[in-house]
């Protein structure tokens, strides 16, 4: 249900018992020394019950109408005063609702009229009553304010939550684009590197191919600085922010003897070959070790590892399997976006992810990348 369904289905219950209690006041009143105020206190009661349910606006001059209306009549506008105090009080006025309440006793009694509100004849001890509308209003606005206050921290928590994971994706997209960066300038410099020196040759060749090799060595090189140029702020930021940005193409078997240098209890195997499978899926798998390995570190320290690479067509698959911790993890702060950002490393690849509880208080982390066919593959 909507606020604004909550509203409407409030505004509505408020004004069935505002009109209850007019009714009851008009029935009150015929009964009161033989209905002589009958006429009189059913327009009291009516003004008040409209000055109940005015607009916000006019909702002030409530109060002090009641008040006023039940220091002259009594008894019969008490239960529209203890509405009056419970507005009051539920929207933190409770002095205001205290002082109207003080009032309206203090001048009744005073007065002395014929429904006095000290009488506890008809309806027992009724100058209790303002005390407790005065206490349910303030238990109430509390209430209101508080689950208000946390309803909007949890959509805040929710916004938050959804603008990190963006972060995250976009940091993953930002480092992919550096890392082809490298790789695409690498190659692009290999075929600007040889042409040229087919160029210098090209009294050897004959003219159309030291022709097409000249276009060749200019078209890499302009491709190459065009490169450069769309990508290299990206590089920059990347590494600016991120300053144990791992190289390019680095070998997980690198990686997993690190890790084992550090402490960890590795069992590694890795079928096929790497060099077979497109540059991005082993920088995926590279990643995708690194986070994986990074995680059993913290949570899991002491727990053996299982590490498995199988690079063989028609499938890039990479599975870490750790088992729970010996010891007390490093107690570094895990922001909790790493897998995000693998997540969308792996989509990009037309991949799947999948990290969770692997049974007996394990995790396991796995990764399925489809490869492109073999006459496309880059090598």
């Amino acid at each position: 249900m909507s606020w604004k369904e909550r509203a409407s289905w409030r505004a509505a219950g408020r004004g069935a018992i505002v009109t209850l209690l007019v009714a009851a006041v008009v029935l009150n009143a015929a009964t009161i020394s033989g209905g002589r105020y009958l006429a009189a206190l059913s327009a009291t009661a009516l003004a008040c019950g409209s000055a109940l349910l005015a607009p916000r606006r006019w909702w002030p001059v409530a109060p002090f109408l009641i008040t006023a209306a039940t220091v002259w009549w009594g008894w019969p506008l008490l239960l529209l005063l203890s509405v009056a105090l419970f507005d009051l009080s539920a929207n933190r006025k409770a002095r205001w609702a205290i002082g109207c309440a003080g009032v309206a006793l203090s001048a009744n009694l005073l007065g002395q009229p014929e429904t006095s509100l000290w009488g506890g004849d008809r309806y027992g001890s009724t100058v209790l009553t303002p005390a407790l509308a005065v206490a349910i209003g303030l238990w109430l606005g509390n209430r209101r304010r508080l689950v208000g206050a946390l309803a909007s921290q949890v959509q805040h928590l929710h916004i938050e939550s959804e603008l990190r994971e963006e972060a995250a994706r976009n940091a993953e997209r930002s480092r992919i684009a550096s890392e082809m960066h490298d790789v695409l300038a690498h190659r692009l410099s290999l075929i600007a590197l040889h042409s040229g020196v087919l160029v210098s040759r090209s009294d050897e060749l004959p003219g159309p191919v030291a022709e097409r090799l000249a276009l060749l060595r200019t078209a890499s090189t302009e491709a190459l600085t065009d490169l450069r140029d769309m990508l290299g702020a990206l590089r920059e930021d990347t590494v600016r922010t991120e300053r144990t940005l791992t190289p390019v193409l680095r070998d997980v078997e690198d990686l997993v003897d690190e890790a084992r240098d550090s402490g960890q209890h590795i069992e590694f195997t890795v079928l096929g070959d790497p060099g077979q499978v497109p540059t991005a899926h082993r920088l995926a798998v590279f990643r995708i070790v690194q986070e994986a390995l990074t995680n059993a570190r913290k949570h899991a320290s002491g727990g053996e590892v299982t590490v498995h690479v199988d690079y063989q067509p028609p499938t890039t698959f990479a599975e870490i399997v750790n088992s729970p911790g010996t010891t007390a993890g490093t107690g570094t702060v895990e922001s909790g976006y790493g897998l995000v950002g693998l997540r969308e490393r792996v989509a990009t690849l037309a991949g799947h992810l999948n990290a969770g509880p692997a049974g007996g208080g394990a995790w396991r982390v796995a990764a399925l990348i489809p490869q492109p066919p073999q006459n496309s593959t880059e090598r």
